[in-house]
């Protein structure tokens, strides 16, 4: 009876001890690797074979270490995704950031008024689309056309925001998400205008109106010379006529604003075939109800504000001119 009671004592022991040391194990950190690992799991894979691929990558020690985790956690369902590992960790916390979800992607803010070369210069950084890649999908204006039958691009309809990219998210995948957000936002406004026009004047206003308030006001300016038949002599069309052309040299020419571009709205009243950037919600708002006044120019103020002088007149516009050159040279 003492014989037993000792090997009883003793198997308690060891299980005890087994029990600490399996634990230590599954909550021992560990990193058999050197560079960064990517790790993809498809909907539908076992554990059994999430835990071979985690340690054939190094990222675990052995399998049955996340085996056990698993008979630890039965009621735990792991998430189809791609994982990225760069430091040591434990299986415990392995096991928590695929139940969780916790896979890798790549983020990217698009800023109100970017255009469609400047947001394939952006997404070009991420490493996973190539600039070209981008462009040559946001030139297909096929995702709008129910939206706008005669937009020439995607221009105008890739929503400024914040994107989640995976790695093997492709340019026309990323076209279609900005595109989704636009007609998400579009469809909060209730609108009933038509789209190419506010779009189009709304791209105009987010480029030459850098402050929020201004935006009505603006969009009043560019409303008034459309309906006198004004041209509209907007700087921001010149610049896009010649990124379209590969030509633009980082500052507005002679030549630009001579361009015979059907975009360069110096040469051709009314608005330009199509979105010159990618507008804001506010901007948007702006085109759709800009507000009532006299006003047919604007010109920058040399305080650094980035507000403008508003005129009614050419008299009163040429002295607001003059006003700003005269503090600029000073």
């Amino acid at each position: 009876m003492r014989l037993l009671l000792k090997l009883v004592a003793f198997l308690v022991i060891c299980a005890i001890v087994g029990a600490i040391w399996v634990e230590s194990r599954l909550n021992a950190r560990y990193a058999g690797f050197s560079q960064p690992v990517f790790i993809e799991f498809a909907r539908g894979t076992s554990t059994k074979a999430m835990a071979s691929e985690l340690a054939s990558k190094g990222v675990i020690e052995q399998p049955w270490l996340f085996l056990a985790v698993r008979a630890l956690r039965r009621g735990s369902s792991l998430q189809a995704g791609e994982y990225k590992f760069d430091k040591p960790a434990s299986p415990m916390e392995i096991f928590s950031r695929i139940a969780r979800g916790d896979i890798f992607y790549l983020e990217v803010l698009v800023p109100e008024g970017f255009n469609m070369f400047d947001i394939a210069a952006l997404v070009g950084k991420l490493g996973t689309i190539k600039p070209e890649a981008f462009l040559a999908a946001a030139k297909v204006p096929g995702a709008v056309r129910d939206l706008d039958p005669n937009a020439p691009s995607l221009e105008g309809y890739l929503f400024p925001s914040k994107y989640r990219l995976l790695r093997r998210t492709t340019a026309p995948q990323l076209c279609q998400m900005m595109t989704a957000e636009f007609r998400k936002r579009w469809e909060g406004l209730h609108a009933t205008a038509n789209v190419h026009a506010t779009v189009t004047l709304a791209s105009m206003i987010e480029r030459e109106a850098r402050l929020p308030a201004e935006r009505p006001i603006v969009g009043s300016v560019f409303t008034n010379r459309l309906r006198i038949g004004m041209k509209l002599d907007c700087d921001p069309t010149t610049v896009y006529a010649a990124l379209l052309d590969n030509r633009y040299r980082g500052t507005i020419y002679r030549s630009d604003l001579a361009s015979e571009s059907p975009w360069n709205t110096y040469r051709h009243a009314g608005l330009p075939p199509g979105p010159i950037a990618n507008p804001g919600l506010s901007s948007i708002q702006a085109a759709l109800a800009p507000t009532q006044t006299p006003y047919l120019y604007f010109v920058a103020r040399a305080d650094g504000s980035g507000g403008h002088t508003f005129s009614e007149s050419l008299v009163k516009h040429e002295a607001a001119v003059a006003q700003y050159q005269n503090a600029v040279r000073h």
